[in-house]
């Protein structure tokens, strides 16, 4: 615990470094946060023109899949936040900066994570909660106290579950010595496929995402049961609410991956 408190405490003072360096220059970070809002409201911009042609996609009516397209964008938009930045730890295998790292009285991880917070990237969260506050109202569902809890938790615990491929994408990179795309394609891919029906997916590709690499409980999962629709590979009811559960069973082997890496690094020697 004492290790935890520390590491966070090293993570909050450097974030607080490159948050004071960004607001240095308001008019840029107001731009470049803008631009990163609008850039990715093109991507429901495009499912909005596809509705224009069709009544629904995979069964899904457009507030629906506004739902899904929300809640998936706020919860990659938070870790790419607060974890984006660990996909560089194989750039500074490459080039030995991460040795600096190692000798630093702050955890590796919280140095790697912290390193060049983007404070911008909070463009794609605002724009994926504006999203999720209009399906929110245009969705025709029956509101309980359990689904209307439902919606944080999943945005939350996704968050989490995509901390943690970050985490496990970071370590694997300690082996592959650069697999940035390939961790790419499990988070930035993966929310863009989280935001469709999964209807429209394979179903062998449905039960991959569920059983092996769980990102359907980022999104999927808990809002067919916030929508009253049944699981494609058949998930018994209270599953909608265990991406909390999920996200920790995720974490654990990913942060025990990262310290076997971390053990078994041996510098580039130059």
């Amino acid at each position: 615990m004492a290790r935890l408190v520390w590491g966070l405490r090293g993570y909050g003072l450097i974030v607080a470094m490159w948050v004071r360096s960004t607001m240095a220059y308001r008019a840029s970070f107001a731009l470049a946060a803008t631009g990163s809002a609008v850039l990715n409201a093109l991507d429901f911009v495009a499912i909005s023109i596809m509705f224009r042609h069709v009544d629904g996609l995979g069964g899904f009516s457009l507030p629906e899949v506004a739902l899904l397209y929300g809640t998936s964008s706020v919860s990659l938009g938070l870790a790419d936040l607060l974890l984006g930045n660990s996909e560089r730890v194989g750039a500074r295998i490459r080039d030995g900066s991460l040795d600096t790292m190692l000798v630093r009285p702050v955890p590796v991880f919280a140095q790697l994570a912290a390193d060049r917070f983007a404070l911008r990237r909070v463009g794609r969260i605002s724009q994926g909660l504006g999203v999720l506050v209009w399906a929110l109202t245009a969705v025709d569902v029956a509101w309980t106290p359990g689904r209307v809890l439902l919606v944080p938790v999943m945005v939350v615990a996704g968050a989490a579950i995509f901390a943690a491929v970050f985490v496990a994408g970071a370590a694997f990179q300690f082996v592959a010595g650069d697999a940035a795309e390939v961790q790419n394609s499990f988070t930035y891919g993966g929310t863009t496929m989280l935001q469709y029906p999964p209807g429209v997916f394979a179903r062998e590709l449905v039960r991959g995402v569920t059983f092996v690499v769980p990102l359907a409980f980022v999104n999927w999962v808990p809002a067919l049961h916030v929508l009253g629709r049944p699981d494609p590979v058949g998930l018994p009811g209270w599953a909608a609410y265990a991406s909390p559960v999920v996200a920790v069973v995720a974490l654990v082997p990913a942060s025990l991956a990262w310290r076997a890496g971390v053990r078994a690094y041996r510098s580039t020697g130059s």
